[in-house]
Protein backbone atom coordinates (compact mmCIF):
# COMPACT_ATOMS: atom_id res chain seq x y z
CA UNK A 1 0.00 0.00 0.00
CA UNK A 2 1.46 3.39 -0.60
CA UNK A 3 2.18 6.20 2.28
CA UNK A 4 -0.25 8.31 3.41
CA UNK A 5 1.10 11.88 2.33
CA UNK A 6 -0.17 14.56 4.48
CA UNK A 7 0.58 18.28 3.73
CA UNK A 8 0.12 19.43 7.48
CA UNK A 9 0.62 23.43 8.20
CA UNK A 10 -0.26 25.64 11.17
CA UNK A 11 -3.46 26.58 11.62
CA UNK A 12 -6.01 28.47 11.12
CA UNK A 13 -7.20 25.65 8.98
CA UNK A 14 -10.23 26.85 6.67
CA UNK A 15 -11.41 24.40 4.16
CA UNK A 16 -11.61 27.55 1.50
CA UNK A 17 -10.04 29.01 -1.46
CA UNK A 18 -9.73 31.84 0.29
CA UNK A 19 -5.92 32.79 1.62
CA UNK A 20 -5.08 34.10 5.70
CA UNK A 21 -4.51 37.41 4.04
CA UNK A 22 -8.13 37.65 2.34
CA UNK A 23 -9.86 36.27 5.74
CA UNK A 24 -8.44 38.95 7.66
CA UNK A 25 -9.06 41.81 5.25
CA UNK A 26 -12.52 40.57 5.32
CA UNK A 27 -12.74 41.22 9.28
CA UNK A 28 -11.12 44.31 9.38
CA UNK A 29 -13.52 45.61 6.07
CA UNK A 30 -16.53 44.40 8.82
CA UNK A 31 -14.76 46.53 11.27
CA UNK A 32 -15.04 49.73 9.20
CA UNK A 33 -18.39 50.68 10.91
CA UNK A 34 -17.34 50.37 13.94
CA UNK A 35 -14.29 52.22 13.43
CA UNK A 36 -15.91 55.22 12.11
CA UNK A 37 -18.54 55.48 14.19
CA UNK A 38 -16.12 55.41 17.03
CA UNK A 39 -13.88 58.43 15.28
CA UNK A 40 -17.17 60.52 14.80
CA UNK A 41 -18.22 60.05 18.35
CA UNK A 42 -14.57 59.96 20.02
CA UNK A 43 -12.67 62.54 17.32
CA UNK A 44 -8.83 62.84 16.74
CA UNK A 45 -7.84 61.54 19.92
CA UNK A 46 -10.42 58.25 18.95
CA UNK A 47 -8.04 57.64 15.62
CA UNK A 48 -4.75 58.83 16.96
CA UNK A 49 -5.27 55.76 19.24
CA UNK A 50 -6.04 53.51 16.64
CA UNK A 51 -3.61 54.47 14.31
CA UNK A 52 -0.92 54.33 16.97
CA UNK A 53 -2.19 50.74 17.74
CA UNK A 54 -2.15 49.35 14.38
CA UNK A 55 1.24 50.71 13.17
CA UNK A 56 2.36 49.51 16.83
CA UNK A 57 1.73 45.94 16.40
CA UNK A 58 2.41 45.83 12.54
CA UNK A 59 5.97 47.12 13.59
CA UNK A 60 6.42 44.75 16.40
CA UNK A 61 6.15 41.77 14.21
CA UNK A 62 7.99 42.26 11.89
CA UNK A 63 11.09 44.13 13.91
CA UNK A 64 10.49 40.27 15.87
CA UNK A 65 10.64 38.31 12.97
CA UNK A 66 13.30 40.32 11.04
CA UNK A 67 15.62 41.07 13.30
CA UNK A 68 15.48 38.65 16.03
CA UNK A 69 13.89 35.23 14.54
CA UNK A 70 15.62 36.43 11.26
CA UNK A 71 12.97 34.69 9.18
CA UNK A 72 10.24 36.00 6.51
CA UNK A 73 8.29 38.97 7.74
CA UNK A 74 4.43 37.98 7.53
CA UNK A 75 2.88 41.13 7.89
CA UNK A 76 1.28 41.12 4.33
CA UNK A 77 -1.12 38.24 5.77
CA UNK A 78 -3.06 41.77 7.83
CA UNK A 79 -3.40 39.47 10.64
CA UNK A 80 -1.02 42.23 12.91
CA UNK A 81 -2.94 45.03 11.43
CA UNK A 82 -5.88 43.20 12.92
CA UNK A 83 -4.88 42.72 16.21
CA UNK A 84 -3.91 46.41 16.52
CA UNK A 85 -7.39 47.26 15.49
CA UNK A 86 -8.93 45.18 17.26
CA UNK A 87 -7.03 46.50 20.39
CA UNK A 88 -7.57 49.78 20.00
CA UNK A 89 -11.80 49.10 19.52
CA UNK A 90 -11.37 47.79 23.07
CA UNK A 91 -9.44 51.02 24.46
CA UNK A 92 -11.21 53.90 25.95
CA UNK A 93 -10.57 57.09 23.52
CA UNK A 94 -8.96 59.12 26.63
CA UNK A 95 -6.08 56.48 27.00
CA UNK A 96 -2.64 57.95 26.73
CA UNK A 97 -0.83 56.44 22.96
CA UNK A 98 1.76 55.10 24.69
CA UNK A 99 -0.16 52.67 26.75
CA UNK A 100 -2.01 51.65 23.36
CA UNK A 101 1.19 51.37 21.91
CA UNK A 102 2.87 49.26 24.69
CA UNK A 103 -0.23 46.89 24.00
CA UNK A 104 0.22 46.17 20.91
CA UNK A 105 3.92 45.55 21.49
CA UNK A 106 2.41 42.80 24.25
CA UNK A 107 -0.48 41.40 21.68
CA UNK A 108 2.06 40.56 19.41
CA UNK A 109 5.78 39.52 20.91
CA UNK A 110 4.09 37.92 24.31
CA UNK A 111 0.82 36.54 23.38
CA UNK A 112 1.37 35.79 19.47
CA UNK A 113 5.31 35.50 18.80
CA UNK A 114 6.29 33.80 21.56
CA UNK A 115 4.27 30.96 21.44
CA UNK A 116 5.64 30.13 17.48
CA UNK A 117 3.36 33.16 15.58
CA UNK A 118 0.09 32.56 13.85
CA UNK A 119 -1.92 30.00 14.68
CA UNK A 120 0.03 28.76 17.55
CA UNK A 121 -1.34 31.84 20.34
CA UNK A 122 -3.60 30.07 23.18
CA UNK A 123 -5.78 32.89 23.49
CA UNK A 124 -6.32 36.05 21.70
CA UNK A 125 -3.97 38.52 21.61
CA UNK A 126 -6.04 42.00 21.52
CA UNK A 127 -8.35 40.67 24.62
CA UNK A 128 -4.95 39.49 26.23
CA UNK A 129 -2.98 42.74 25.90
CA UNK A 130 -6.43 44.63 26.77
CA UNK A 131 -6.47 42.60 30.50
CA UNK A 132 -2.48 43.74 30.63
CA UNK A 133 -3.48 46.96 29.89
CA UNK A 134 -6.73 47.07 32.62
CA UNK A 135 -4.25 45.19 35.45
CA UNK A 136 -1.34 47.75 34.80
CA UNK A 137 -3.29 50.92 33.93
CA UNK A 138 -6.86 50.61 36.06
CA UNK A 139 -7.67 54.37 35.93
CA UNK A 140 -7.14 55.24 32.82
CA UNK A 141 -8.35 52.14 31.15
CA UNK A 142 -11.46 52.81 33.04
CA UNK A 143 -12.18 56.59 32.95
CA UNK A 144 -14.71 57.10 29.92
CA UNK A 145 -15.34 60.63 28.37
CA UNK A 146 -18.84 61.14 26.57
CA UNK A 147 -19.41 64.95 25.19
CA UNK A 148 -16.66 66.03 27.07
CA UNK A 149 -18.02 65.22 30.05
CA UNK A 150 -16.22 62.00 32.49
CA UNK A 151 -18.91 60.20 33.05
CA UNK A 152 -20.07 55.70 34.00
CA UNK A 153 -20.72 53.68 31.14
CA UNK A 154 -24.22 52.46 30.88
CA UNK A 155 -23.51 48.69 32.03
CA UNK A 156 -21.95 51.12 35.07
CA UNK A 157 -24.93 53.05 35.75
CA UNK A 158 -26.99 49.92 35.51
CA UNK A 159 -25.21 47.70 37.95
CA UNK A 160 -25.47 50.54 40.00
CA UNK A 161 -29.43 50.70 40.10
CA UNK A 162 -29.65 53.86 37.53
CA UNK A 163 -31.50 54.05 34.18
CA UNK A 164 -30.04 53.90 30.60
CA UNK A 165 -31.32 54.62 27.57
CA UNK A 166 -32.01 51.86 24.97
CA UNK A 167 -32.09 53.81 21.92
CA UNK A 168 -28.58 55.52 22.88
CA UNK A 169 -27.04 52.28 23.63
CA UNK A 170 -27.82 50.81 20.40
CA UNK A 171 -27.09 54.12 18.09
CA UNK A 172 -23.94 54.80 19.85
CA UNK A 173 -23.94 57.82 21.54
CA UNK A 174 -22.86 56.94 25.33
CA UNK A 175 -19.69 56.39 26.66
CA UNK A 176 -17.58 53.19 26.75
CA UNK A 177 -14.30 52.49 24.24
CA UNK A 178 -13.91 53.33 20.75
CA UNK A 179 -15.50 50.01 19.33
CA UNK A 180 -18.09 48.87 21.59
CA UNK A 181 -20.25 51.18 22.24
CA UNK A 182 -22.99 51.81 18.54
CA UNK A 183 -24.34 48.07 18.43
CA UNK A 184 -26.04 48.95 14.89
CA UNK A 185 -22.54 49.44 13.57
CA UNK A 186 -21.58 46.36 14.77
CA UNK A 187 -24.19 44.33 14.03
CA UNK A 188 -23.35 45.77 10.42
CA UNK A 189 -20.51 44.49 10.68
CA UNK A 190 -21.39 41.04 11.62
CA UNK A 191 -24.04 40.77 8.69
CA UNK A 192 -20.91 41.22 6.16
CA UNK A 193 -18.92 38.85 7.67
CA UNK A 194 -22.07 36.35 7.41
CA UNK A 195 -22.56 36.89 3.85
CA UNK A 196 -18.87 36.46 2.92
CA UNK A 197 -19.13 33.08 5.22
CA UNK A 198 -15.95 34.41 6.78
CA UNK A 199 -17.20 32.97 10.36
CA UNK A 200 -20.17 30.59 11.80
CA UNK A 201 -23.02 32.03 13.10
CA UNK A 202 -23.21 29.42 16.00
CA UNK A 203 -20.40 30.43 18.30
CA UNK A 204 -22.25 34.65 18.14
CA UNK A 205 -25.77 32.69 18.82
CA UNK A 206 -24.71 30.86 20.98
CA UNK A 207 -22.69 32.95 22.81
CA UNK A 208 -25.37 35.70 23.26
CA UNK A 209 -28.34 33.36 23.52
CA UNK A 210 -27.01 31.84 26.54
CA UNK A 211 -25.95 35.39 28.34
CA UNK A 212 -29.61 36.37 27.54
CA UNK A 213 -31.12 33.63 28.82
CA UNK A 214 -29.35 34.13 32.06
CA UNK A 215 -29.47 37.73 32.41
CA UNK A 216 -33.52 37.61 32.06
CA UNK A 217 -33.65 34.99 34.74
CA UNK A 218 -31.65 36.88 37.18
CA UNK A 219 -34.13 40.11 36.54
CA UNK A 220 -36.97 37.81 36.79
CA UNK A 221 -35.68 37.29 40.17
CA UNK A 222 -34.57 40.62 41.27
CA UNK A 223 -38.06 42.37 40.00
CA UNK A 224 -36.43 43.72 36.79
CA UNK A 225 -38.61 44.82 33.81
CA UNK A 226 -37.17 41.81 32.16
CA UNK A 227 -37.30 43.00 28.52
CA UNK A 228 -35.34 46.08 29.05
CA UNK A 229 -32.68 44.55 31.35
CA UNK A 230 -31.56 42.35 28.77
CA UNK A 231 -31.84 44.47 26.19
CA UNK A 232 -29.51 46.88 28.19
CA UNK A 233 -26.73 43.92 28.84
CA UNK A 234 -27.36 43.02 24.95
CA UNK A 235 -26.35 46.62 23.77
CA UNK A 236 -23.75 47.39 26.57
CA UNK A 237 -20.68 46.71 26.90
CA UNK A 238 -18.33 44.94 24.40
CA UNK A 239 -20.37 41.93 24.04
CA UNK A 240 -21.70 42.14 20.56
CA UNK A 241 -18.04 43.29 19.43
CA UNK A 242 -16.30 39.89 21.56
CA UNK A 243 -19.30 37.79 19.65
CA UNK A 244 -18.82 38.52 16.82
CA UNK A 245 -15.53 39.63 16.17
CA UNK A 246 -13.11 37.67 18.87
CA UNK A 247 -14.86 34.78 20.28
CA UNK A 248 -15.45 33.61 16.23
CA UNK A 249 -11.45 33.72 16.07
CA UNK A 250 -10.37 30.49 14.16
CA UNK A 251 -7.07 30.23 15.96
CA UNK A 252 -9.23 30.17 19.83
CA UNK A 253 -11.86 28.83 18.84
CA UNK A 254 -13.11 24.81 18.80
CA UNK A 255 -13.48 23.70 15.07
CA UNK A 256 -15.86 20.97 16.06
CA UNK A 257 -19.39 21.35 15.42
CA UNK A 258 -20.42 20.08 19.12
CA UNK A 259 -17.18 21.93 20.66
CA UNK A 260 -18.60 25.67 19.13
CA UNK A 261 -21.61 25.03 21.21
CA UNK A 262 -20.30 23.73 24.32
CA UNK A 263 -17.56 27.02 23.66
CA UNK A 264 -20.78 29.50 23.24
CA UNK A 265 -22.50 28.31 26.81
CA UNK A 266 -19.10 28.57 28.37
CA UNK A 267 -18.91 31.70 27.73
CA UNK A 268 -22.85 32.96 27.76
CA UNK A 269 -22.24 32.02 31.68
CA UNK A 270 -19.20 33.59 32.44
CA UNK A 271 -19.81 36.83 30.82
CA UNK A 272 -23.42 36.43 32.84
CA UNK A 273 -21.26 35.30 36.24
CA UNK A 274 -18.23 38.14 35.45
CA UNK A 275 -20.75 41.40 34.95
CA UNK A 276 -23.24 40.46 38.28
CA UNK A 277 -21.22 39.10 41.01
CA UNK A 278 -17.84 40.41 39.94
CA UNK A 279 -16.81 43.58 40.67
CA UNK A 280 -16.73 45.53 37.08
CA UNK A 281 -19.52 45.97 35.19
CA UNK A 282 -17.98 44.36 32.46
CA UNK A 283 -16.93 40.77 31.64
CA UNK A 284 -16.29 39.94 27.99
CA UNK A 285 -12.92 40.08 27.81
CA UNK A 286 -12.04 38.05 30.72
CA UNK A 287 -15.05 35.60 29.36
CA UNK A 288 -13.10 35.02 26.35
CA UNK A 289 -9.63 34.77 27.53
CA UNK A 290 -10.89 32.32 29.92
CA UNK A 291 -12.81 29.96 27.65
CA UNK A 292 -9.83 30.38 25.06
CA UNK A 293 -7.95 28.13 27.61
CA UNK A 294 -10.65 25.61 27.86
CA UNK A 295 -10.30 25.01 23.99
CA UNK A 296 -8.09 22.19 23.77
CA UNK A 297 -9.92 20.21 26.45
CA UNK A 298 -12.91 20.79 24.62
CA UNK A 299 -11.71 19.62 21.45
CA UNK A 300 -10.26 16.51 22.71
CA UNK A 301 -13.43 15.48 23.97
CA UNK A 302 -15.81 16.76 20.92
CA UNK A 303 -13.44 15.04 17.87
CA UNK A 304 -15.99 12.68 15.71
CA UNK A 305 -14.38 9.39 15.88
CA UNK A 306 -13.75 7.89 12.35
CA UNK A 307 -15.77 5.28 10.32
CA UNK A 308 -16.11 3.70 6.97
CA UNK A 309 -13.89 4.03 4.32
CA UNK A 310 -11.76 6.31 6.57
CA UNK A 311 -11.48 3.74 9.37
CA UNK A 312 -10.65 0.99 7.18
CA UNK A 313 -7.96 2.66 5.66
CA UNK A 314 -6.39 3.77 9.11
CA UNK A 315 -6.83 0.02 10.42
CA UNK A 316 -5.12 -1.26 7.54
CA UNK A 317 -2.13 1.35 7.95
CA UNK A 318 -2.00 0.20 11.71
CA UNK A 319 -1.38 -3.87 10.42
CA UNK A 320 0.93 -2.95 7.39
CA UNK A 321 3.08 -0.93 10.16
CA UNK A 322 2.71 -3.70 12.82
CA UNK A 323 3.83 -6.51 10.40
CA UNK A 324 6.95 -4.31 9.31
CA UNK A 325 7.80 -3.65 12.96
CA UNK A 326 8.07 -7.96 13.42
CA UNK A 327 10.25 -8.55 10.22
CA UNK A 328 12.79 -5.60 11.28
CA UNK A 329 16.17 -6.69 11.52
CA UNK A 330 17.38 -7.74 14.90
CA UNK A 331 20.55 -5.88 15.12
CA UNK A 332 18.78 -2.81 14.04
CA UNK A 333 16.70 -3.36 16.81
CA UNK A 334 19.74 -3.92 18.89
CA UNK A 335 21.03 -0.38 17.79
CA UNK A 336 18.00 1.40 18.36
CA UNK A 337 17.41 0.01 22.10
CA UNK A 338 21.29 1.40 22.63
CA UNK A 339 20.38 4.59 21.70
CA UNK A 340 17.35 4.67 23.43
CA UNK A 341 19.56 3.93 26.72
CA UNK A 342 22.32 7.16 25.58
CA UNK A 343 19.35 8.78 25.41
CA UNK A 344 17.80 7.96 28.62
CA UNK A 345 21.04 8.29 30.40
CA UNK A 346 21.54 11.51 28.86
CA UNK A 347 18.48 12.64 29.98
CA UNK A 348 19.05 11.57 33.51
CA UNK A 349 22.47 12.82 33.75
CA UNK A 350 23.29 14.24 37.28
CA UNK A 351 25.52 17.35 35.66
CA UNK A 352 22.43 17.81 33.54
CA UNK A 353 19.97 18.32 36.09
CA UNK A 354 22.94 19.88 38.09
CA UNK A 355 22.68 22.54 35.84
CA UNK A 356 19.45 23.29 35.01
CA UNK A 357 18.95 23.54 39.12
CA UNK A 358 21.94 26.38 39.11
CA UNK A 359 20.21 28.25 36.40
CA UNK A 360 17.00 28.34 37.74
CA UNK A 361 18.36 28.98 41.32
CA UNK A 362 20.50 31.84 40.11
CA UNK A 363 17.68 33.77 37.96
CA UNK A 364 15.46 33.24 41.01
CA UNK A 365 18.03 35.55 42.62
CA UNK A 366 19.04 37.70 40.57
CA UNK A 367 15.28 38.31 40.14
CA UNK A 368 14.73 38.58 44.17
CA UNK A 369 17.55 40.96 44.05
CA UNK A 370 15.95 43.24 41.46
CA UNK A 371 12.91 43.17 42.98
CA UNK A 372 14.35 44.08 46.65
CA UNK A 373 16.54 46.75 45.24
CA UNK A 374 13.03 48.23 43.28
CA UNK A 375 11.57 48.03 46.83
CA UNK A 376 13.92 49.59 48.86
CA UNK A 377 14.74 52.20 46.16
CA UNK A 378 10.66 53.15 46.15
CA UNK A 379 9.92 52.27 49.96
CA UNK A 380 10.66 55.67 51.07
CA UNK A 381 9.47 57.93 48.62
CA UNK A 382 6.26 56.12 48.91
CA UNK A 383 6.34 56.49 52.85
CA UNK A 384 6.68 60.28 52.34
CA UNK A 385 4.03 60.58 49.76
CA UNK A 386 1.58 58.70 52.15
CA UNK A 387 2.48 60.77 54.80
CA UNK A 388 2.08 63.92 52.86
CA UNK A 389 -1.22 62.44 51.40
CA UNK A 390 -1.96 62.39 55.02
CA UNK A 391 -1.24 65.80 56.84
CA UNK A 392 -2.96 67.16 53.36
CA UNK A 393 -6.22 65.45 54.63
CA UNK A 394 -5.70 66.68 58.57
CA UNK A 395 -5.00 70.19 57.50
CA UNK A 396 -8.57 70.07 55.12
CA UNK A 397 -10.53 68.45 58.01
CA UNK A 398 -8.88 70.37 60.66
CA UNK A 399 -8.14 73.49 59.31
CA UNK A 400 -5.10 75.73 61.69
CA UNK A 401 -4.25 72.86 64.29
CA UNK A 402 -0.62 73.01 65.41
CA UNK A 403 -0.19 69.36 66.21
CA UNK A 404 -1.78 66.00 65.54
CA UNK A 405 -0.82 63.39 68.20
CA UNK A 406 -0.99 59.54 67.77
CA UNK A 407 -3.31 58.09 70.84
CA UNK A 408 -1.09 55.29 70.01
CA UNK A 409 1.04 53.23 67.53
CA UNK A 410 0.63 49.97 68.55
CA UNK A 411 -1.20 47.90 65.83
CA UNK A 412 -2.98 46.05 68.64
CA UNK A 413 -4.70 48.63 70.50
CA UNK A 414 -6.21 49.35 67.18
CA UNK A 415 -7.33 45.78 66.09
CA UNK A 416 -9.09 45.98 70.15
CA UNK A 417 -10.73 49.24 68.54
CA UNK A 418 -11.72 47.16 65.95
CA UNK A 419 -13.16 44.73 67.31
CA UNK A 420 -15.42 46.96 69.68
CA UNK A 421 -16.66 48.77 66.41
CA UNK A 422 -17.16 46.14 64.60
CA UNK A 423 -19.21 44.59 67.80
CA UNK A 424 -21.66 47.61 67.61
CA UNK A 425 -22.62 46.54 64.01
CA UNK A 426 -19.97 48.19 61.93
CA UNK A 427 -18.60 45.05 60.57
CA UNK A 428 -17.12 46.03 57.46
CA UNK A 429 -15.06 48.78 58.88
CA UNK A 430 -11.91 48.75 60.52
CA UNK A 431 -10.17 51.44 62.53
CA UNK A 432 -6.94 52.34 61.59
CA UNK A 433 -5.87 55.59 63.11
CA UNK A 434 -6.97 57.77 66.42
CA UNK A 435 -5.41 61.30 66.61
CA UNK A 436 -5.39 63.78 68.89
CA UNK A 437 -6.03 67.28 67.39
CA UNK A 438 -4.22 70.54 69.17
CA UNK A 439 -4.89 74.44 68.27
CA UNK A 440 -2.52 76.74 67.93
CA UNK A 441 -3.14 77.52 72.09
CA UNK A 442 -1.98 74.03 72.94
CA UNK A 443 -5.42 73.14 73.87
CA UNK A 444 -7.24 70.14 72.78
CA UNK A 445 -9.47 70.56 69.57
CA UNK A 446 -10.79 67.19 68.82
CA UNK A 447 -9.75 64.08 67.24
CA UNK A 448 -9.08 62.89 63.32
CA UNK A 449 -9.61 59.11 63.07
CA UNK A 450 -8.99 57.43 59.97
CA UNK A 451 -11.14 54.41 59.25
CA UNK A 452 -11.56 52.03 56.30
CA UNK A 453 -14.58 50.19 54.69
CA UNK A 454 -14.44 47.09 52.81
CA UNK A 455 -18.55 47.74 51.46
CA UNK A 456 -17.24 49.77 48.64
CA UNK A 457 -18.38 49.11 45.49
CA UNK A 458 -15.35 48.94 44.19
CA UNK A 459 -13.43 47.74 47.29
CA UNK A 460 -12.02 49.67 50.51
CA UNK A 461 -12.77 53.53 50.93
CA UNK A 462 -10.08 55.05 53.06
CA UNK A 463 -11.58 58.02 55.17
CA UNK A 464 -10.58 60.39 57.58
CA UNK A 465 -13.02 62.10 59.96
CA UNK A 466 -12.21 65.46 61.68
CA UNK A 467 -14.26 65.51 64.78
CA UNK A 468 -14.14 68.51 67.49
CA UNK A 469 -14.33 67.80 71.42
CA UNK A 470 -18.75 68.55 71.13
CA UNK A 471 -18.96 65.33 69.03
CA UNK A 472 -19.26 67.72 65.81
CA UNK A 473 -17.86 66.62 62.19
CA UNK A 474 -15.27 69.46 61.23
CA UNK A 475 -14.24 67.21 57.86
CA UNK A 476 -13.82 64.44 55.96
CA UNK A 477 -11.49 63.67 53.08
CA UNK A 478 -10.70 60.67 51.48
CA UNK A 479 -7.13 58.84 51.28
CA UNK A 480 -8.30 56.00 49.21
CA UNK A 481 -11.04 55.79 46.99
CA UNK A 482 -11.06 54.00 43.51
CA UNK A 483 -15.46 54.15 43.02
CA UNK A 484 -17.16 54.32 39.37
CA UNK A 485 -16.25 57.87 37.63
CA UNK A 486 -19.21 60.27 37.40
CA UNK A 487 -21.21 57.76 40.51
CA UNK A 488 -19.64 56.36 43.44
CA UNK A 489 -16.72 59.15 42.87
CA UNK A 490 -19.20 61.86 43.70
CA UNK A 491 -19.18 61.07 46.95
CA UNK A 492 -15.69 63.18 47.35
CA UNK A 493 -17.71 66.09 46.29
CA UNK A 494 -18.46 69.00 48.95
CA UNK A 495 -22.19 68.96 48.24
CA UNK A 496 -22.48 65.39 49.41
CA UNK A 497 -19.96 65.72 52.36
CA UNK A 498 -21.33 68.84 53.45
CA UNK A 499 -24.45 66.68 54.60
CA UNK A 500 -22.46 65.56 57.42
CA UNK A 501 -20.92 68.54 59.15
CA UNK A 502 -21.77 70.31 62.09
CA UNK A 503 -23.45 66.90 63.09
CA UNK A 504 -22.88 64.92 65.90
CA UNK A 505 -24.17 62.38 68.88
CA UNK A 506 -26.03 60.89 65.83
CA UNK A 507 -26.49 57.83 63.74
CA UNK A 508 -26.65 58.91 60.06
CA UNK A 509 -29.01 57.54 57.83
CA UNK A 510 -29.15 58.09 53.89
CA UNK A 511 -32.11 58.96 51.95
CA UNK A 512 -32.62 57.76 48.14
CA UNK A 513 -36.02 60.20 48.10
CA UNK A 514 -34.51 63.41 49.57
CA UNK A 515 -32.91 64.02 53.40
CA UNK A 516 -35.64 65.32 55.92
CA UNK A 517 -34.60 64.20 59.38
CA UNK A 518 -30.91 65.88 60.74
CA UNK A 519 -29.48 62.69 60.66
CA UNK A 520 -30.73 62.01 57.03
CA UNK A 521 -28.51 62.45 53.52
CA UNK A 522 -29.06 62.38 50.27
CA UNK A 523 -27.59 59.51 48.54
CA UNK A 524 -25.19 59.50 45.32
CA UNK A 525 -27.32 59.16 42.55
CA UNK A 526 -27.22 55.61 41.12
CA UNK A 527 -24.64 54.96 43.59
CA UNK A 528 -26.47 53.83 47.03
CA UNK A 529 -23.72 51.22 47.23
CA UNK A 530 -21.27 53.71 47.58
CA UNK A 531 -23.49 56.11 49.65
CA UNK A 532 -24.22 52.95 52.03
CA UNK A 533 -19.79 52.80 52.27
CA UNK A 534 -19.41 55.96 53.34
CA UNK A 535 -22.42 56.33 55.60
CA UNK A 536 -21.22 53.05 57.88
CA UNK A 537 -17.76 54.32 57.87
CA UNK A 538 -18.34 58.01 58.83
CA UNK A 539 -20.91 56.26 61.28
CA UNK A 540 -18.34 54.39 63.21
CA UNK A 541 -15.50 57.05 63.24
CA UNK A 542 -18.23 58.75 65.68
CA UNK A 543 -18.87 55.47 67.94
CA UNK A 544 -14.97 55.37 67.73
CA UNK A 545 -14.77 58.81 68.95
CA UNK A 546 -17.83 58.65 71.50
CA UNK A 547 -16.39 55.20 72.72
CA UNK A 548 -12.94 56.95 73.73
CA UNK A 549 -13.35 59.93 74.58
CA UNK A 550 -17.29 60.28 75.87
CA UNK A 551 -17.32 56.52 77.54
CA UNK A 552 -21.16 55.90 78.32
CA UNK A 553 -22.78 58.13 76.45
Amino acid sequence: MEELNLKVSASPHVRDKDTTSDIMFDVILALVPATAFGVYQFGSKAAILILACILGAVLSEYLYQKFIMHKKSTIGDFSAALTGLLLALNLPPTLPVWMGVLGSVFAIIVVKQLFGGLGQNFMNPALAARCFLLLSFTKPMTTFVYDGVTSATPLAVLKAGGEVSLQNMFMGYTGGTIGEVSTAALLIGAIYLLIRKVISPKIPLIYIGTFAACIAIYAATKNYDVLDFTLAHLCGGGLMLGAWFMATDYVTSPITSKGKIIFGIILGLLTFVLRIFGSSAEGVSYAIIISNLFVPLIEKVTVPKGFGAGADISKEHKKEKKDSKKASDKEESKVEAEEDKEEVKAKMDGKGIAKAIAAIFVITAVMGAALGLVYSITKKPIEEANLKAKEAAYAEVFPNIKEVIPISEDENFYKEITAVVQNAGYESVTVDEVNLVANTDGNLNGAIIIVTTSDGYAGDIQLVVGIDMECNIKGISFLSISETVGLGMEAQNEEFLSQFYGKGFVEFEYSKSGAVDENEVDALSGATITTSAVVEAVNAAIYTFLTMFYKGV
